[in-house]
């Protein structure tokens, strides 16, 4: 069942879409009219005007997703399944044509001869003006400044029309005729047209790691592939082109003898080193130049005036047989479109970073996987599920082996006959390392339970040693002195200033984590309470007196119950905390968690994979503090209604 509908993930998308729609709609109109009816019966700022809008959850959920499927082309996948795969036959034209394009003010302002020119010339004028002084003699001069001249002779002759040798403008018409019948063929259609076997039998938009069906799978789609392949072999065919006219090839081969006669004096040259190395710089800079010049890369601007305008032809043709096609693109397709890159057609704008909801899930659905061997965890970790956990273990994480030490007696040891006599401490020591069978108990197990773990033991520390610290530091003068100063100089500092040093104390196992989450705890909780208990109403506190209470009695009956609602704001708080501060620690040490998730897949740039782990870090937080608020409804409910 998983399988089918990860393979029709766009006809579940294309559902989804329609139930969000009208979930949208309904709740905006269901939500007016009954804000309608409540601003009858309630006024402005009352709590319980607040309570019960789960309508406009449905609205806020349902536009969210909405947004989500259209940003990430889930929208034109699920209603448009073959415009992907024909805009990535468009873009192998466009790739297959790129030779060409290249050298023409295609995208760009100027031709590529243009630009070259300019360079060129200007790198010349620069390196006449830079001659060194000294180093050569004054034929050897003269003969660098011939060269020079001549370089820019060559740029001369390029330039010129009248120049141009008929062997290179009989090339550029061939192309020309061959660019022609491209816009002819696509002009003639795809009537008569279809789609291989092999390319039919491809695995549907999204499905596979390839994304983009690369063989085209409609007729439109075979017209615009077979127009690819023939521009291939125009381009090929195109960038042998050369423009050498004969008096180019004259200057050419005086230029290479003068630079070669300069090298050999460069060989017995006599002067210093550095006067050596500047004529070697000099040189090499000059037959750089000539070496862009001597291939025949320049071109007269009206040679390929019409190519250019025979590739825009082409992309007029392309245009008008993808009309309704560029306006799925406009509508539906946010961002530069498909592009083919070597042999992948790949998403390019959102989408590229904002895998589409049902691709999500599908990831999901395979990590939440229990079987190992069936490709489901992650890096030989499940995600979510249970094993059987020996007791012993957990009694052997309880009892530190100092405790079994401090005890009376010694240890046993071996007798005369080479037999090891255990004592009692023996015993225990075996209890306290976990290498006694005490039986086994079904535990949580896997990625998830891992970092939700790591929260709840140490949120269960700071909440045990914080709570009653903070108390008596909102009424004992001495508490808050002493413990203020050492709490306040740690608490400013960012939790991950503490965790490269904490982690490297404790290593990449539970307890460094945990004493982190700890320290991060603990200074929240005691804030907190302390904030809540010195809170307390001095009217309170002297009626208990009145009445005979003892201090015990004061902060147990009044104090406490009066700093329970910062109490618990601050659990909320330290729980989110707590958590941002787990992944980013499991990102940077460890091998399991959410946190660890996360960082492998940034290195390799799995976006659906941080997608995943962004979305359960949410909902995991989410279900805290969802836990949280009935938390806090059960134990101050008066809260808001005095």
């Amino acid at each position: 069942m998983s399988e089918f509908l990860s393979t029709h993930r766009a006809d579940v998308a294309a559902l989804l879409i329609i139930i969000l729609t009208g979930l949208f709609v309904w709740s905006i109109y269901y939500g007016l009219r009954r804000t309608r009816k409540l601003d009858s019966e309630q006024v402005f700022g009352d709590p319980e005007r607040t309570l019960g809008g789960w309508f406009w959850a449905v609205c806020g959920v349902s536009s969210l997703l909405l947004v989500w499927f259209y940003f990430s082309w889930g929208t034109a996948r699920a209603f448009f399944p073959s415009a992907a795969n024909e805009m990535c036959q468009v873009a192998k034209i466009d790739e297959a044509l790129s030779p060409i394009t290249a050298k023409l003010p295609y995208g760009d302002r100027y031709y590529k001869s243009t630009e070259l020119l300019v360079r060129n010339g200007q790198q010349l004028a620069a390196l006449e003006a830079q001659m060194p002084a000294g180093v050569y003699s004054s034929a050897e001069q003269k003969k660098l400044f011939s060269i020079l001249d001549r370089n820019q002779q060559l740029l001369t002759i390029y330039s010129d029309s009248a120049q141009q040798s008929p062997s290179t403008g009989a090339d550029l018409d061939a192309i020309h005729l061959r660019l022609q019948g491209l816009s002819e063929a696509i002009d003639a259609g795809y009537a008569g047209l279809m789609p291989t076997a092999e390319a039919l039998a491809q695995p549907r938009w999204g499905v596979t790691d390839s994304e983009i069906p690369m063989l085209p799978l409609t007729p439109r789609g075979v017209l615009f592939d077979n127009v690819a392949e023939q521009s291939k072999e125009i381009a090929k065919d195109f960038v042998k082109v050369r423009n050498l006219p004969e008096a180019a090839k004259i200057i050419i081969s005086g230029v290479k003898s003068d630079i070669t006669s300069l090298k050999e004096a460069d060989k017995n040259y006599s002067g210093s080193e550095a006067d050596l190395a500047s004529r070697k710089a000099y040189l090499k800079a000059v037959e750089r130049i000539f070496k862009r010049l001597d291939d025949g890369a320049i071109f007269p601007a009206a040679a390929m005036m019409q190519i250019n305008l025979d590739i825009l032809q082409i992309q007029d043709s392309v245009k008008s047989q993808t009309k309704g096609l560029r306006l799925v693109d406009a509508l539906f397709l946010p961002g530069e479109g498909v592009v083919k890159s070597r042999t992948l057609c790949v998403e390019q704008g959102s989408s590229r970073w904002l895998p589409k909801p049902t691709d999500v899930v599908a990831k999901f659905a395979r990590l939440a996987n229990p079987n190992l061997e069936d490709g489901g965890g992650y890096k030989g970790t499940v995600l979510f599920w249970w094993k059987w956990l020996e007791i012993a273990d957990v009694i052997a994480f309880l009892i530190p082996d100092g405790v079994v030490d401090m005890l009376p007696g010694d240890y046993g040891i071996h007798n005369d006959n080479g037999e090891f006599v255990k004592t009692y401490k023996d015993h225990l020591l075996a209890v306290a390392q976990g290498d006694v069978y005490l039986g086994v108990v079904p535990m949580l197990d896997g990625h998830i339970w891992d970092s939700v773990f790591r929260v709840i033991v140490a949120m269960g520390f700071g909440i045990a040693l914080g709570v009653p610290l903070g108390i008596y530091m909102g009424v004992s003068r001495f508490f808050k002195s002493f413990f203020d100063p050492l709490i306040e100089l740690y608490r400013p500092v960012p939790p991950l200033a503490w965790a490269p040093l904490i982690l490297t104390i404790f290593g990449i196992q539970d307890d460094g984590k945990i004493f982190l989450l700890f320290m991060v705890a603990f200074a929240i909780m005691v804030i907190s309470a302390r904030t809540g208990a010195s809170g307390t109403q001095l009217s309170k506190i002297r009626a208990s007196h009145s009445l005979g209470a003892t201090n015990k009695q004061i902060i147990r009956y009044v104090i406490l119950p009066n700093a329970l609602p910062e109490i618990l704001t601050g659990i909320r708080i330290s729980i989110g905390v707590c958590w941002g501060t787990l992944v980013a620690a499991e990102m940077l040490a460890g091998t399991t968690g959410i946190g660890f998730i996360e960082n492998v897949a940034r290195t390799v740039s799995d976006y659906e994979l941080i997608w995943v782990t962004i979305l359960i870090m949410g909902l995991l937080g989410l279900l805290f503090d969802i836990a949280m608020r009935f938390t806090i409804s059960v134990l101050i409910p008066w809260r808001g209604k005095g």
